[in-house]
């Protein structure tokens, strides 16, 4: 029975974990919102209400430093909503520091079901900057000459309407057992805290301990299922993650997959008992029906599954007002952030990996990109730079695109840069176009900056960027024009989980290419190929294209070489290679398979397939093929 207690309690507290990070999610973006606009009572109630929440479920699960901390900052955010102080910059700078130091308890939950960090500073931080508002408004206060005050009947009766409605929400949210025993003088709230340390259930621990009797017990149970049941109704829409319509399209397309079903396993047994089978003829035709109604059924049920996995980009979008306010104060710049596409979809997947490449890029753009105001202001711009993050979907591909009005980048230095760290000679970069020689600010620990600080510098940035996108199957675009700006565009896959793929035989082999780095297919003679500097090359129209024989890169054993290979002609970032192939077998739409722990470092393999045979297929990883051939100087 501890047992089954044990994992209610787990449940709880996961219920909890999701509950807070969906308030935890939308926070930074409302408070960034509201220091723009602080007379907005309705997002400031929203807020306030997100903290309430998150400070009293935590402190019925007997996490006492998350409660702390939350009503410390409610204290703050209700005082607003009394208009006894009102916003200031410091105020939401200590706002946002509690907010953050309710994630990083957060965090620490979700890890360890503990709470291991320490809050006494912050804690400390948010009474002071409170007592420091309220002395400086209130002297303020004093010092302005009073006006006799009317009585303003219509603000009184709002002001009893604000009281009705906290005192309704106050009683619409559904009671803990916690909470009711307390209430009720049946147990202390250290009782209540000393049972949560024990894998056991809540009620049999104090009934165990003799705090409560089990026929009390009994009665608070009841009263607390019937506050659950009451508040079921209102919480579900908020805890469904996926949209009505999505699930019954999913269901239609269920509803349509037992009746082909149905009618294939009604011509099996016709087959198999031999009654009433029809000809041969009447057979065939029926499976040949039943096989096209099976296709194009799995097909739609297979992009309403990947609909039910997408995802609005906004979720990733509205972590950033809240990045780019802290960076332009500590950097003393004027930035606006214009976010549009938010609701744009994403496969949760590659949602996932988002994060990290536009926070180093965003970053970038207010410290390299963006000049300061002063600068701004002598080369005719307007103090405040702007940075437009947008989004928009590309046939199968989605396009991020961050771009900044700044300076834009120094090309000299960046060959400067590469000359000194042997990326390059002198000689080789003369000929390389611009784009080229901006694409060597991807390569590792590569910097342009004078000096290190705490946003850039280290040359880690622009790496961690090229490896997320690579690890996605996307592509980065940098554009740059001096004293104009800069626009880096993510070119990323709609989702990880299906793609299309060209297939194609190597000796006995098959691999499979993701479609979306083709750029076309050529058969060849081999007399056409030549060797430069060791490196197997192809003259393709006005290009040199370097070449990688699959079957020598993988090892794979052949009877001989053929005179007319394939050659298909792949692009990783802005890199083009020719991979050598026996054969192409045609365009096909696979699910892609994890390698698992074992495999998942073979080097140019980034997946596999079942194919229809039953057979496995392995996926080619092109962006480490592409990185394996460079042109002869």
């Amino acid at each position: 029975m501890g047992e089954d207690m044990g994992n209610e309690m787990e449940e709880i507290i996961v219920d909890f974990l999701q509950e807070t990070e969906d308030i935890l999610n939308s926070l930074d973006q409302d408070l960034v919102t509201l220091e723009e606009t602080p007379d907005d009572n309705d997002l400031l109630n929203r807020i306030f209400r997100g903290i309430h929440t998150i400070k009293g479920t935590s402190g019925f699960l007997g996490f006492e430093k998350i409660t702390k901390v939350a009503h410390r900052t409610e204290d703050i955010l209700n005082k607003l909503r009394k208009e006894e102080i009102i916003l200031t910059p410091k105020l939401m700078d200590v706002i946002l520091e509690g907010v953050d130091m309710i994630k990083a308890l957060f965090d620490s939950i979700s890890e360890t079901r503990e709470e291991n960090v320490e809050i006494e500073e912050i804690v400390k931080r948010l009474e002071t900057v409170l007592k420091e508002e309220q002395e400086k408004q209130n002297k303020e206060v004093e010092e302005t000459p009073a006006i006799p005050e009317v009585p303003d009947l219509k603000e009184e009766k709002k002001g009893e309407e604000k009281k009705e409605a906290e005192k309704k929400e106050e009683e619409d949210t559904p009671k803990m057992l916690g909470e009711i025993l307390i209430e009720k003088n049946l147990a202390t709230p250290k009782d209540i805290l000393e049972a949560h340390k024990e894998q056991k259930k809540l009620g049999e621990i104090l009934v165990e301990k003799k705090v409560i009797k089990e026929e009390d017990l009994k009665k608070v149970l009841k009263e607390q299922k019937k506050g659950e049941k009451k508040h079921k109704e209102k919480i579900e829409t908020k805890t469904i993650r996926v949209d009505v319509n999505r699930l019954d399209n999913l269901m239609n397309q269920i509803g349509e997959l037992v009746f082909q079903r149905n009618r294939l396993v009604d011509i099996v047994k016709r087959i198999v008992s031999g009654v009433d089978g029809g000809t041969e003829a009447l057979l065939e035709e029926q499976l040949v029906s039943i096989a096209d109604d099976l296709n194009f059924i799995t097909t739609q049920l297979q992009l309403a599954v990947l609909k039910m996995r997408m995802i609005p980009v906004g979720r990733v979008f509205n972590k950033f007002p809240r990045i780019v306010r802290d960076l332009s104060r500590k950097m003393n710049k004027e930035v606006e952030l214009i976010i549009s596409g938010e609701e744009t979809e994403l496969d949760k997947s590659v949602i996932e990996e988002l994060n990290d490449p536009l926070v180093h890029i965003i970053r970038n753009s207010i410290d390299h990109g963006l000049e300061s105001p002063e600068e701004r202001e002598k080369l005719g711009k307007s103090r405040k730079g702007k940075i437009w993050l947008t989004a928009k979907q590309e046939g199968s591909f989605i396009l991020i695109s961050v771009k900044d009005d700044g300076k834009g980048m120094n090309i000299e230095r960046i060959k400067e840069k590469a000359i000194e760290r042997n990326l390059t000679t002198p000689d080789k970069i003369e000929g390389m176009s611009n784009k080229e020689i901006i694409n060597f600010i991807f390569s590792p620990g590569f910097s342009t900056a004078q000096k290190v600080t705490n946003v850039s510098g280290r040359g880690v940035g622009m790496d961690v960027v090229k490896t997320n996108v690579k690890k996605i199957n996307g592509a980065i675009d940098v554009d740059s024009t001096p004293g104009e700006g800069t626009e880096m565009i993510l070119k990323l896959p709609l989702t990880l989980a299906i793609i299309q793929s060209l297939l194609v035989k190597v000796s006995t082999e098959r691999f499979a290419i993701p479609l979306a780095v083709v750029v076309e297919t050529i058969r060849i003679k081999k007399d056409r190929i030549r060797t430069i500097e060791g490196t197997e090359v192809l003259k393709l129209r006005d290009e040199v294209l370097p070449l990688l024989r699959v079957n020598q890169y993988f090892n794979i054993s052949f009877d001989k070489e053929l005179d007319n290979p394939y050659v298909v002609v792949v692009k990783s970032a802005e890199k083009k290679i020719g991979l050598i192939v026996d054969n192409l077998l045609g365009q096909e739409e696979i699910v892609i398979k994890p390698l698992g722990d074992f495999l998942k470092k073979t080097k140019g393999i980034s997946g596999a397939t079942i194919m229809g045979d039953g057979k496995v297929t392995l996926i080619m990883d092109v962006a480490t093929l592409a990185g394996e051939k460079k042109l002869p100087s």
